[in-house]
């Protein structure tokens, strides 16, 4: 347990690195480009952050926990799919939510069984998901978007409180919730004992096989609830969305101080993490940097994150063996 209070102390000077990033990247775009601050764009990056932003909810756990999803995409794009296609059969609205959600669970149980029962390794294991789901959300809607007409569903994605669209209040209610559950339960404990060491966890008593399925089944309701929240915006389900939202989701994680090893981070350098990287990403766009060129901007940034990541992991590394000379 004593990681997860380690991990707290030692963040803090990576959240300020975080924010000095955070203030360059603003700095920079808004240099090339004097709309990127406006109220209106910094609204833009809220919205474009609130799937992400889920999705990063969900990873972060999973990371912590020494796992990981590289489904999300396809899970979200599967979820639209099923949503719109109940409605437009005449399902009610909250029931086809509530099917959607139990496809997630579903999901979600599935990844779990791979990697506890068969053990697959995580990113095999998931990297099967993401092609299975995504196959069956083509084949659903016959690789065709279903429109959405039912009004509730509209409304879903044109609602706004304060003038801040509902998919980000509830990005921002997920990031409280589930970050509190992280910081201050015992279930929140078991996850960084988990990524710790998933024997000792288990020798004190913890069941690691249960903690891990239900990281899944959080993963898959986080991205079932993304999925038709995004669907809701674009009036559409649509099968090719949302490709590659994993890894940007993953790349906000680890830069916001989530070990890749497991058992270290927290849902405050998360957010920093998303707000990092969509600001990054909505700047690239606003300044017409080629489609292509965006792509290898964003793969440096996932380096650059693995690489501060493994520079963390050795600093812990050394600070552990020089607390142990120490003790001596």
């Amino acid at each position: 347990m004593g990681t997860n209070k380690k991990s707290g102390l030692r963040i803090s000077g990576d959240k300020i690195v975080l924010l000095a990033a955070i203030a360059a990247v603003f700095a920079l775009f808004t240099a090339m480009n004097k709309n990127f601050l406006s109220l209106t764009n910094m609204i833009n990056i809220l919205i474009a952050a609130s799937l992400v932003g889920l999705i990063a909810v969900g990873h972060t756990y999973l990371i912590i926990a020494g796992q990981n999803d590289l489904s999300p995409g396809s899970l979200a794009a599967f979820s639209g799919v099923v949503a719109a296609l109940l409605v437009s059969k005449g399902v009610p609205f909250g029931a086809a939510v509530l099917i959607t959600i139990g496809c997630g669970v579903l999901v979600g149980v599935f990844n779990a069984f791979m990697v506890n029962q068969i053990h697959l390794e995580a990113f095999i294991a998931t990297l099967v998901t993401q092609s299975i789901i995504r196959g069956f959300a083509y084949i659903l809607c016959g690789g065709k978007p279903v429109s959405i007409s039912n009004k509730t569903f509209i409304i879903l994605g044109r609602a706004r409180i304060l003038n801040i669209p509902l998919s980000v209040w509830i990005m921002v209610i997920c990031m409280i919730l589930f970050g509190i559950i992280l910081a201050r339960t015992k279930f929140g404990r078991s996850i960084y004992a988990i990524g710790g060491s998933r024997e000792a966890a288990r020798l004190a008593g913890l069941n690691p096989r249960r903690i891990i399925t239900t990281t899944y089944i959080m993963m898959g309701v986080l991205c079932s609830i993304g999925g038709i929240v995004f669907a809701a915006r674009m009036n559409s389900g649509q099968p090719a969305a949302n490709i590659n939202l994993e890894f940007d989701a993953i790349t906000a994680v680890i830069l916001g101080g989530v070990s890749f090893a497991g058992g270290v981070g927290d849902m405050g350098g998360t957010i920093l993490g998303i707000i990092l990287i969509q600001s990054f990403n909505t700047g690239l766009t606003m300044v017409n940097v080629p489609s292509f060129w965006q792509y290898v901007a964003k793969g440096g940034l996932l380096l650059f994150a693995l690489a501060t990541d493994y520079v963390r992991k050795q600093k812990r590394e050394k600070d552990l063996l020089a607390a142990s000379m120490k003790n001596l």
